[in-house]
């Protein structure tokens, strides 16, 4: 068992965010990982915009602090804050706008998932 104190954790310190279209920064913490390509951690983002792409994971994820609009290719949007869940399925590609940065929790699932 590992236990971290995700709103308050210690991240490293950021570094540029590759697929950023306004030069953000990110940091994460990796907090649990499986030989499978399966994982989970903390990630932290400065406001501005990126892309984002799930071709071989599904992401769940829970917003700490922050807020931000993310929007699929198809067009669907959510607008997330503190409380926010939020699963990017397999294969998911969009873009997230980040207003406030966010702090999340994440679980990165490898291979197909379903509801």
């Amino acid at each position: 068992m590992r236990h971290v104190a995700a709103d308050a954790a210690a991240l490293p310190a950021a570094q540029p965010k590759p697929t950023s279209l306004t030069g953000q920064v990110e940091s994460a913490l990796a907090v649990w990982q499986s030989a499978a390509p399966t994982s989970a951690g903390i990630w932290e983002c400065d406001p501005g915009e990126f892309t984002a792409a799930r071709p071989d994971l599904t992401e769940v994820c829970q917003i700490l602090s922050g807020s931000g609009t993310v929007t699929g290719e198809d067009g669907v949007s959510a607008e997330i804050g503190p409380g926010s869940l939020l699963v990017l399925p397999l294969g998911w590609r969009g873009t997230w706008v980040v207003r406030e940065k966010i702090r999340k929790t994440y679980v990165l699932i490898g291979g197909a998932a379903t509801v």
